[in-house]
């Protein structure tokens, strides 16, 4: 299995090649430029190894406490951690729920320490009309976070068979 540094080497050295697929595939700067950014924030901070005291986890600073109970959850390299779409969908409703709370806090302090309301409906129709303006590059940061995932669970698998293989060679 890579180590951490490799992981990092092995998204940062795969940047270029899915930057000129991207733009080649989209013809478009955000689209490719939203891609990019989603997969090396995933391959170097939202991957599947936040399952672990790992290099991804430590990246998160003081914030790395909220990935605790996943990790207490999820076991190491599990499909639920590392498996294809499943393991960035978790990560993705884990960190949306933690976001949810950190909204919802926000929201209830400012009502209640400084007497400022927020038009909750108002807010809600904003971001549903956003969300319709900014769909393709919404679509690129999916995809993004999840060839970051990818080229990581590809990469341990890829490392685990190579052990395999030189361990069955050994005489």
């Amino acid at each position: 299995m890579p180590s951490g540094r490799t992981h990092d080497q092995i998204t940062l050295g795969m940047l270029p090649g899915i930057a000129v697929v991207a733009l080649i595939l989209s013809r478009s700067a955000s689209q490719t430029l939203s891609l990019c950014g989603a997969f090396l924030f995933s391959g170097l901070m939202f991957g599947p190894d936040l399952d672990i005291y790992s290099v991804q986890y430590k990246r998160w600073g003081w914030l790395r406490v909220i990935w605790l109970p996943y990790q207490k959850l999820l076991h190491h390299r599990s499909w639920l951690s590392h498996g294809p779409i499943i393991g960035t969908a978790i990560r993705l409703t884990y960190l949306g729920a933690w976001l949810g709370i950190g909204m919802v806090l926000t929201r209830v302090l400012l009502a209640q320490g400084w007497n400022i309301s927020v038009d909750s409906h108002s807010l809600v129709q904003q971001a549903e009309q956003q969300s319709r303006r900014y769909l393709p590059e919404g679509l690129a940061i999916l995809l993004g976070l999840e060839l970051g995932a990818m080229s990581h669970s590809f990469s341990d698998t890829l490392g685990s068979l190579c052990k395999s293989a030189f361990k069955w060679l050994k005489p």
